[in-house]
């Protein structure tokens, strides 16, 4: 069983499974960071300002 590692290089497979976990966790967030739930905190879909200086607020 310990020539499998004759084969398989683990240093390699564990840094291509880190970065294929970090891809997959960047894609996630972005697509849930542009839902409308949350796209409005890093302003991806804000088509205009909601709040102009100097406009009364209304209660």
């Amino acid at each position: 069983m310990h020539k499998i590692w004759m084969v398989v290089d683990p240093r390699r497979s564990l840094f291509l499974a880190m970065v294929g976990v970090v891809a997959v966790a960047a894609l996630i967030h972005f697509v849930v960071l542009s839902s409308p739930r949350y796209c409005d905190h890093l302003g991806f879909c804000a088509t205009s300002p909601t709040f102009v200086p100097g406009q009364p607020v209304v209660r």
